[in-house]
């Protein structure tokens, strides 16, 4: 068969991604995307600054960006977006929309921010308390809910790590902890901040167990951009990512009940095997019966042979009777 019969490859749309220089995580951005978009991603230039408010002023500069995305415009990408968050609120509100028309302009392609798909994405789960993680320090945390203050969201609750570096190589369970800490009081929704912090296997267990939508900075970095194309991230258990459309919310009830009668049939068995293996173990039932008792058949009477009296061969005792008087005893 020739190779043309397969008639590929399909065409691919593209979502260019502009990046830290120290970001890690492209392989958890293409777990979001469906097969047939494709990211194109460039980083921004090395400057030796650990993580920090300066460092997020100087990755998030203008020149910068349009230098990023111009490069970008060979693989001519439909949009583009910024992948950072402290470097899209480092400037506030303001700053933020700023950075966005000036990638606009550079690229000629519509752009957004990490931060700005949050908020987009608050506005569209319809939430404005959230609990707050995240991998930065103190002040860097700080300065995060100040831009959230601005645009009406309140912070219930916060849990940070403190690190200016190496913030990929956080495990799950750190981000786990951190957001049980972080969700107390009345929290509608709980925001992992950092496209450097991996969160996507993450949120499904969050969101079961903290009973509310848990949104990342790769996720709703993702979810922003594939809006822009038209098209839906991909995610597992992941409220923000629900089709809430009519038939979206029907197909999901289809979906969930499926789920639910096969998770019921596999249950079941398990219990037949784990059922089996007992019996195996144990081995076969088998019945105790007690011993027959052997039976003599009844027959003639058979007389029993007389037995002789048993003679004694103890002698006689003397006897103790006189026939006269006594004899008279001798004298002394």
């Amino acid at each position: 068969m020739h190779v043309s019969f397969l008639g590929g490859p399909q065409p691919q749309r593209g979502v260019g991604v502009v990046a830290p220089f120290d970001f890690a995580l492209d392989r958890e951005l293409w777990r979001w995307v469906p097969d047939d978009i494709s990211l194109r991603v460039t980083r921004t230039p090395y400057v030796p600054v650990e993580v920090s408010l300066d460092l997020a002023r100087l990755v998030s500069e203008h020149e910068t960006l349009g230098e990023a995305v111009r490069a970008l415009g060979a693989s001519e990408p439909e949009v583009i977006a910024y992948a950072c968050t402290s470097g899209s609120f480092v400037g506030g509100p303001a700053g933020e929309r700023a950075m966005c028309e000036a990638m606009t302009r550079a690229g000629e392609v519509p752009s957004l921010t990490t931060t700005g798909a949050l908020i987009e994405a608050i506005e569209e789960l319809g939430v404005n308390r959230i609990a707050l993680v995240t991998p930065y320090t103190e002040s860097v945390t700080r300065a995060l809910e100040d831009y959230l203050a601005e645009v009406g969201v309140t912070v219930t609750g916060r849990a940070f790590l403190g690190l200016t570096r190496h913030i990929w190589k956080v495990p799950y369970r750190a981000v786990v902890d951190m957001a049980r800490e972080a969700v107390v009081g009345s929290a509608d929704a709980l925001f992992i901040s950092c496209t450097n912090l991996p969160t996507y296997d993450a949120i499904p267990q969050l969101e079961a167990e903290l009973r509310m939508p848990v949104l990342s900075a790769n996720q709703v970095t993702m979810w922003a951009a594939l809006r822009r194309l038209g098209a839906r991230a991909v995610g597992p258990y992941q409220g923000l990512l629900l089709d809430r459309s009519p038939a979206g919310e029907v197909l999901q009830a289809d979906e969930a009940r499926a789920v639910r009668d096969e998770m019921r049939e596999i249950r079941q068995e398990v219990a037949e095997t784990q059922g089996a293996r007992e019996v195996a173990a144990v081995g076969p039932v088998v019945p105790v019966v007690p011993p027959a008792v052997p039976t003599v058949p009844a027959g003639p009477a058979v007389p029993l042979p007389e037995v002789p009296p048993i003679a004694s061969t103890a002698p006689e005792p003397p006897s103790t009777v006189s026939d006269g008087p006594p004899e008279p005893l001798p004298d002394e």
